[in-house]
C-alpha cells in the first residue's frame, strides 16, 4: 500500500469537494437574490418565510402521500380489486366461525379484566371491522384477549369502568405513535425467554383467576401469589354444583378439542366422504365453546324456570349497542352523598405503568401472529400498529377495554380457510347481532361455563416444550425466562414483564461491552512473527476500556508487532476513535508496530477524523513483511502525511 498516493487522493477529492460546494453556494445565492429581486416590491421577507415553509409542507405531502404509500397504509387496496367468489365463501365461513368463538371468550375475558360482561362484547366488532382497511395479515381477528384482559385488570386496581376505557383510548394513542415514528423495532428487545415466561405466568395468573367462579366463592388480589392466598382463605364456602359443572365443562373442552384433531381415512387422498366427516368433526371441535355455552345456558334457563338455580349464573347483560361517545377524560360520582371528582391527570397517575406496558404488549402479541402465520413473507409492524391502534382509539369510543390480535381466534380463523382480512366483516355483524338480539338468554349462562371456556383456552398458553431446549441450548436465557416468570407470578404482570425487558437489556448491554477478542501467533511469508488480535463485534463507547486493556496487556507480554483483524468491526464513535488515536501513541512510544487489516472504509473515516499517530491500514495480507519489516520506510511516510 502506498500511504503517500492514498493522502494524495484524499486531499484532492477535499479540494474537488470543496470547490464545487463553493460553486454551488454561490450559485444559490446568486438565485435568491435574482428571486428577491423579482418579487413584488410589496411583499416582505416574511411572506418569502411563509412561501418557503409553504412550499416546504408541500413537498412533504407529496413525498408522504404517494401511490405507494397510498397502498402500504391501506392494505385493502392491494387485495379487494382481484378479489373473486371463493374468497367471499372462504372469509365467510371463517368469518362466522370466529364469531361463535369469540362471542363466548368476550363474555369471559370481560370477567378476567373485572368488568361487566357486556364489555366484552363491545370491544369485538368495530376493530374487526377497522381491521379490514388498514390491517396486512389475513388471519388476525382484532378483540379482546385473555392476556390484555389480565393486564387491563392490573392496570386498574378496581377503579372502574372509566379508568378501563381511558386506557383503551391510551393505548391506542401509544401504538398509532410508535407506528408513525417507526418505534416498532422496541419489540424486538423483548427476547424470546421473556416472552415464553411472561406468557406461561400470566397463563397460570388467568387460571387461578378463574378459580373463584370454578369453585363458586369470592376472592381477589392482583398477583397469583395473592389470589391463592384469598381463595384459601374462603375455601370453605364452595359452592359444589358449581364446581362439578366447571369441571365437567373442562372435560368436555378438552376432549371436544382433541376431536377437532381427528382425521378419518387416507391422508394423502382421502375420498370424498372423508373428507365431509371430517371437516364435520373439526367444525363440531373448533366450536365447542359456543355449543357448550349454549347448552349450559339451556341448562340454566330451565333451573331458572323452576327457581333459584344450583349455581351461579351471569345475570343481566344489557341489550343493544353501546353509545359511540368521547371516552372519559375525567368523571364525577357522588358516594355516600359526597361528589367525588376525579381529574385526567389523576386517572393517568392511577394507570401508571400500564400505559406504556398495555401498549407494547399488545402490539407483541399481534405481531408474534403475524409472523405465526407470514408462511415467510415479510412483516410491517409500523402497519400493524397503526391498524391494532386505531382499532383501540376508536374502541374506546364503544366503552371497550383494550384489545389485539388473538391467538386461538387466529389458529380457527386460518383453519377456516379465511381468505383477506374481509373475514373480520361477518365476525363483527355477528357480535353485533348478538348485541341487539341474544343479550336477553346470556343471563342464564353459568359463571361456571365461562370459567371452564377460558382455563380450557390458556392452559396450553404454558410452555413447557420450551424449557427443555432452552436448557440445553444457552443456561443464561433459560434463566432469564424464569426470573421473568417468577417476576410476573410474585409481583403484578406489567412490573414482572418488565423485569425480564430489564435483565435482558443488561445482558445486551454486557455482551456490547464486553466482546470476545480470539488471540493467534502468526508467521507471515517471510518468517517474521506477528500476534494477530480480533474482536468480534464493532466498537462503541461502552467496549472500549475493554478492548484497550487487552491490546495493551497481550501486546506488552508478547512484545512483538501487533496485527488487529478488523473484519467484524462494522460501526465505531467517537470515543472509539480516542482509543485507537490512545493506543496507536503508545505502539508509537514503545515502537512497536501496529498495523489494522481490512478495516470498513467508513469505521476508518471515523478513526482518522481524530489523526492517531502512526495509523497504517492495509488489505492485503501479502503487504504484511513489507510493512513489519520497512518500519523507517513506515515512519517517513507517517512524517510526510503528518
Amino acid at each position: 500500500m502506498c500511504i503517500i498516493n492514498r493522502q494524495c487522493c484524499v486531499l484532492t477529492n477535499s479540494f474537488v469537494d470543496f470547490y464545487h460546494s463553493h460553486i454551488e453556494s454561490e450559485i444559490l445565492k446568486i438565485r435568491y437574490k435574482v428571486e428577491i429581486d423579482d418579487t413584488h416590491p410589496s411583499h416582505t421577507p416574511y411572506s418569502h418565510k411563509i412561501k418557503a415553509v409553504c412550499s416546504l409542507a408541500k413537498k412533504k405531502l407529496n413525498g408522504v402521500w404517494t401511490k405507494k404509500t397510498l397502498y402500504k397504509r391501506f392494505p385493502i387496496l392491494r387485495w379487494m380489486p382481484p378479489y373473486k367468489t371463493d374468497d367471499a365463501i372462504g372469509d365467510l365461513l371463517a368469518g362466522v366461525t370466529v364469531g361463535l368463538t369469540v362471542i363466548p371468550q368476550a363474555l369471559a375475558y370481560a370477567n378476567i379484566a373485572g368488568l361487566p360482561t357486556q364489555y366484552g362484547l363491545y370491544g369485538s366488532f368495530l376493530g374487526c371491522l377497522l381491521y379490514i382497511f388498514l390491517g396486512s395479515c389475513k388471519d388476525v381477528p382484532v378483540g379482546p384477549t385473555a392476556v390484555a384482559a389480565l393486564l387491563t385488570f392490573q392496570s386498574l386496581g378496581g377503579k372502574g369502568i372509566e379508568h378501563a376505557i381511558l386506557l383503551c383510548f391510551l393505548t391506542g394513542v401509544v401504538q398509532i405513535l410508535m407506528g408513525l415514528f417507526g418505534l416498532g423495532f422496541l419489540i424486538d428487545f423483548v427476547s424470546g425467554p421473556v416472552s415464553s415466561g411472561f406468557t406461561s405466568a400470566a397463563a397460570l395468573i388467568i387460571v387461578t383467576s378463574q378459580m373463584k367462579d370454578l369453585l363458586g366463592i369470592e376472592a381477589s388480589g392482583n398477583t397469583f401469589v395473592d389470589t391463592w392466598k384469598s381463595l384459601f382463605h374462603d375455601i370453605h364456602h364452595v359452592r359444589l354444583w358449581d364446581t362439578i359443572l366447571g369441571v365437567i365443562c373442562i372435560v368436555i373442552l378438552l376432549l371436544l378439542r382433541m376431536v377437532a384433531q381427528i382425521n378419518i381415512g387416507r391422508t394423502e387422498a382421502p375420498t370424498k366422504s372423508d373428507r365431509i366427516i371430517n371437516k364435520s368433526l373439526w367444525v363440531f371441535g373448533t366450536s365447542r365453546n359456543a355449543i357448550l355455552v349454549v347448552l349450559c345456558g339451556i341448562i340454566g334457563y330451565m333451573f331458572c324456570r323452576n327457581g333459584e338455580p344450583p349455581f351461579l349464573v351471569i345475570g343481566t347483560v344489557p341489550q343493544g349497542l353501546p353509545d359511540f361517545k368521547l371516552p372519559p377524560f375525567g368523571f364525577s360520582k357522588e358516594i355516600n352523598g359526597t361528589t367525588v371528582v376525579t381529574t385526567f391527570v389523576q386517572m393517568i397517575s392511577d394507570l401508571g405503568s400500564g400505559i406504556i406496558v398495555v401498549p407494547l404488549v399488545g402490539i407483541l402479541e399481534n405481531i408474534s401472529i403475524c409472523k405465526a402465520f407470514a408462511n415467510g413473507k415479510p412483516i410491517d409492524p409500523t402497519q400493524e400498529l397503526i391498524a391494532i391502534g386505531t382499532a383501540n382509539l376508536l374502541n374506546s369510543f364503544v366503552q371497550s377495554f383494550p384489545g389485539t390480535g388473538s391467538l386461538s381466534r387466529s389458529a380457527v380463523n386460518n383453519a377456516s380457510g379465511v381468505r383477506t382480512p374481509l373475514g373480520g366483516l361477518y365476525t363483527g355483524v355477528l357480535v353485533i347481532l348478538a348485541l341487539l338480539f341474544f343479550t336477553p338468554y346470556f343471563y342464564y349462562i353459568p359463571k361456571a361455563t365461562l370459567a371452564a371456556v377460558i382455563i380450557a383456552a390458556v392452559v396450553f398458553m404454558v410452555e413447557v416444550k420450551v424449557v427443555k431446549p432452552m436448557w440445553r441450548s444457552k443456561k443464561s436465557d433459560f434463566f432469564l425466562g424464569i426470573v421473568t416468570f417468577v417476576s410476573c407470578l410474585v409481583l403484578p404482570l406489567e412490573q414482572g414483564i418488565l423485569i425480564g425487558i430489564g435483565i435482558n437489556l443488561v445482558y445486551v448491554l454486557y455482551h456490547a461491552a464486553r466482546p470476545k477478542i480470539s488471540v493467534e501467533k502468526l508467521f507471515s511469508r517471510g518468517g517474521t512473527e506477528y500476534l494477530l488480535l480480533t474482536p468480534d463485534r464493532c466498537l462503541i463507547f461502552p467496549s472500549t476500556d475493554y478492548v484497550r486493556n487487552l491490546v495493551t496487556k497481550h501486546s506488552i507480554r508478547q512484545g512483538i508487532p501487533v496485527v488487529i483483524d478488523c473484519s467484524h468491526i462494522y460501526g465505531a464513535d467517537y470515543t472509539a476513535a480516542t482509543v485507537i488515536e490512545s493506543i496507536t501513541s503508545d505502539f508509537a512510544s514503545r515502537d512497536q508496530p501496529l498495523l489494522f487489516y481490512n478495516l470498513k472504509p467508513s469505521v476508518s473515516s471515523v478513526f482518522e477524523g481524530l489523526s492517531p499517530k502512526d495509523f497504517v491500514v492495509f488489505y492485503n495480507h501479502d503487504e504484511v513483511d513489507e510493512l513489519l519489516k520497512n518500519r523507517s520506510c513506515i515512519k517517513k511516510q507517517m512524517e510526510i502525511m503528518d
